[in-house]
């Protein structure tokens, strides 16, 4: 499966929706799972940067998607001894 850079909240709702009817779910059966109503999955899904980090967790391991972090790869020309730059 391909990885997914996300760079700002906004991408997270169509990801999300993608990744839910990639795995056959419905709102409905995705919101059992959660433990809320349809409604209520219904406006996390179109609202996801509003949502909790645990709820977002959660919905993730639902899908069966990871959470991965990284840095961005570092530019060959970057003084890497230099240390990292705030």
């Amino acid at each position: 499966m391909s990885d997914f850079v996300v760079r700002t909240a906004e991408q997270l709702p169509a990801l999300l929706q993608a990744f839910r009817k990639q795995s056959g779910l419905t709102q409905a059966d995705t919101a059992v799972r959660l433990g809320v109503s349809q409604q209520a999955f219904s406006a996390l899904e179109r609202n996801a940067e509003k949502a909790s980090a645990d709820r977002l967790l959660e919905l993730l391991s639902i899908l069966g998607v990871e959470l991965v972090l990284r840095k961005p790869d570092e530019t060959p020309t970057q003084n890497l001894s230099a240390g990292p730059r705030w």
